[in-house]
């Protein structure tokens, strides 16, 4: 199923939390609502789960969604338990939905399986560790099999380790038991790795919408170029962006100057940090170095260009 959104506004006292004029989630695609704090994510989540009550519409496969929809099956940040058994509380939303009591145990053996819950299924749930509790919401959300799924932050809680673990499970587990999935992060690798749509919202707004890999390689303005972790500076009469990584020492097309600041050894290759500009308005930028390649000294001048880099207009 598909979802639509059109001319949704939603207000917090005297705050426009969300001002969106149109916006669709294609069936059986995987979106990431990606964008900083503060920017609306999560409150876009709760009005397509029905939570919240906003000006315009939001449809799903045509027809408006209400509070409670049981086409809808929302994971939210924060893993809130009842004091009983993981078993337990993820039968619960099962039992609402009125799955029967076969199929319900069924579900709750798979899911507890493939997200990794087997082995504390009859724990009580609030003494899950924050990486077991995001995995026990995640396996109540995918338990439900509803035709649209929103995970909001899925990959909190989890420990470094953790975190990588889950990158490559999530896509599985969407793949598998998810149709449409709308996914809300803050963070870029996070939305790359997850999904294979960008929202970009900034202060409530559509910044950005589209295939993640075309729009990073071309983003359409320089707050979403700065958003997506591009490098964005004024050369002269104009406005250019350039991803991380792309930054060459030497002449090239377009060159301009920067001044080292430091040397990080990142173990495997080292990077210069430098500066292009001076005063407020300075740009920090990073220069990969090959392993043979020499370094340079703090304060010295640079010329660099980008082998990669798009140009926007200003204004």
């Amino acid at each position: 199923m598909d979802v639509r959104v059109a001319h949704l506004a939603l207000d917090r006292g005297a705050r426009r939390v969300l001002d969106i004029d149109a916006l669709d989630f294609p069936a059986g695609s995987v979106t990431a609502v990606f964008g900083p704090n503060g920017s609306g994510k999560t409150s876009l989540l709760r009005c397509i789960a029905g939570l919240e009550r906003p000006r315009g519409s939001v449809t799903i496969a045509g027809e408006p969604v209400r509070r409670g929809d049981p086409r809808v099956a929302f994971a939210f940040q924060e893993s809130v338990f009842l004091h009983d058994t993981v078993r337990a509380n993820l039968a619960l939303g099962l039992a609402l939905r009125d799955i029967p009591r076969l199929e319900r145990d069924g579900r709750i053996a798979d899911m507890a399986e493939e997200c990794g819950l087997a082995a504390v299924l009859d724990r009580p749930a609030r003494s899950l560790s924050a990486g077991e509790a995001q995995r026990a919401n995640l396996a109540r959300t995918l338990a439900l099999a509803a035709p649209i799924t929103l995970l909001d932050e899925p990959l909190s809680g989890f420990d470094r380790i953790g975190r990588a673990r889950m990158l490559e499970e999530i896509p599985a587990l969407l793949a598998t038991h998810a149709t449409t999935a709308i996914i809300v992060t803050h963070d870029r690798e996070e939305a790359f790795r997850l999904a294979d749509r960008l929202v970009l919202l900034v202060g409530g707004r559509v910044a950005a919408v589209g295939p993640a890999g075309p729009l990073y390689r071309r983003p359409p303005d320089a707050v979403t170029a700065r958003l997506l972790g591009h490098t964005v500076i004024e050369l002269d009469d104009r406005t250019i962006g350039f991803p991380p990584g792309a930054l060459r020492r030497g002449p090239g097309e377009p060159g301009f100057r920067v001044v080292v600041v430091r040397e990080v050894d990142m173990g495997n290759h080292r990077h210069l940090i430098g500066r292009f500009g001076t005063g407020p308005g300075a740009v920090a930028v990073e220069l990969r170095l090959d392993p043979d390649e020499p370094g340079a000294a703090p304060g010295e001048d640079l010329l660099v260009h980008p082998a990669h880099w798009t140009e926007f207009g200003r204004g």
